[in-house]
């Protein structure tokens, strides 16, 4: 008994080795198979447009937000209190210097100025005759002196009343446009009361913006910074013409005011704008088209073009330090010299020592825009 057991364990082991060596050709047959099949497949290849980033000298930008101002912009008040005669307000109108644009009610100086020439022609007749009985030695020194006293005191009274009705008689100071008025003939008006505003005429403008100090520690009157409009108006530039000599205390910025030229009817005062202001010296750094760049967690990176052992294109990752875009271009600080070439359109799908064809850089499409904004 024991005897049988002992060949049929014999038999089982022999079995079972036999199936091993089976399952051990069988899978070593089907990885020669594979890999003759393997041999006889080309490498995966995708097509790429390349890109020569280029050298250009590139300075940091900072972007504040800007307010429009006028180069004479006033709050039009009455120095004077008085009834409304006249009024030649209109809102949106631009106006000469001079222009006539409140009248008060001056009809009681007007009346005490006819009195005052009255009295300035008496005291010149008095005087005239005090000078000649004077030389006749038949009045005093003191007579004449006081008759000339009389007519210059009469003489100040009508330019006292003069400049009365000048200040009821508010004029444009200078060219502007009307701002809007809530004023009527016959109305009373206390001294100080709220005409309107001017807001200056002319083909420039100021905008005033702040920044950190640091910031306007590093700007100088002459310098240039661009100012961009709501909507798609196009870049302006503007000249810095003054920089506040004091730090606002709480927000530790300082403020910069700019002067735009040539730029009638494009900004219009109080709007809002923002302003690239540059920060800090121009740097050297190269430039690739913004689909190149591939964003990840840890850096960013491009893939730049190289030739192997057998004179086939491979890209390799670079790992890169990237800058704000400049139109359809990225600004690439470190990480890639001027002259390398890089994969643009297609990039999103590449790996590392992958193999490419290069293709024909096609013209900018709707789609390439999306790959591009997607960065």
């Amino acid at each position: 008994m024991n005897r049988s057991n002992w060949i049929g364990s014999i038999v089982l082991v022999f079995v079972v080795l036999l199936l091993g060596i089976g399952l051990a050709a069988w899978k070593y047959e089907s990885i020669q198979h594979d890999q003759a099949a393997s041999a006889g497949q080309s490498e995966p290849m995708e097509s790429v447009t390349v890109a020569v980033a280029r050298a250009i000298d590139h300075r940091q930008m900072t972007t504040s937000i800007g307010t429009v101002l006028a180069l004479r912009s006033i709050t039009l008040k009455n120095e004077l209190a008085g009834t409304v005669r006249e009024v030649r307000l209109v809102p949106g109108h631009i106006v000469e210097r001079g222009t006539l644009l409140v009248a008060l009610d001056v009809s009681v100086e007007e009346a005490d100025l006819k009195a005052q020439e009255a009295q300035v022609a008496l005291a010149k007749t008095v005087l005239a005759r005090r000078q000649n009985l004077s030389q006749e030695l038949a009045t005093t020194q003191e007579e004449v002196d006081r008759a000339r006293a009389d007519l210059d005191v009469a003489q100040a009274q009508i330019a006292r009343t003069k400049a009365i009705i000048a200040k009821k008689t508010i004029r444009a100071p200078f060219r502007a446009r009307v701002g809007i008025a809530d004023v009527h003939p016959g109305q009373y008006l206390d001294e100080g009361t709220l005409l309107t505003t001017l807001q200056g005429v002319s083909d420039a403008v100021h905008v005033d913006f702040t920044v950190a100090q640091q910031v306007a520690s590093e700007l100088h009157v002459g310098e240039t910074v661009e100012v961009l409009a709501p909507g798609h108006a196009p870049v302006v530039m503007a000249t810095i013409v003054a920089l506040d000599s004091r730090v606002d205390p709480t927000t530790r910025n300082a403020t910069v005011r700019a002067k735009i030229v040539g730029a009638k009817n494009t900004f219009a005062p109080g709007a809002s704008v923002r302003v690239r202001v540059p920060v800090g010296p121009t740097k050297n750094a190269v430039a690739v088209p913004v689909s190149a760049l591939r964003k990840g967690p840890g850096s960013d990176q491009v893939f730049v073009l190289t030739t192997d052992h057998d004179g086939q294109t491979r890209v390799h990752a670079r790992q890169v330090e990237s800058g704000p875009m400049i139109g359809d271009d990225v600004v690439i600080y470190t990480g890639l010299k001027p002259g390398e070439q890089v994969a643009a359109l297609g990039s999103f799908k590449l790996r590392e020592g992958l193999l490419v064809a290069i293709t024909q850089s096609p013209a900018s499409t709707p789609h390439q825009a999306r790959e591009a904004g997607t960065l």
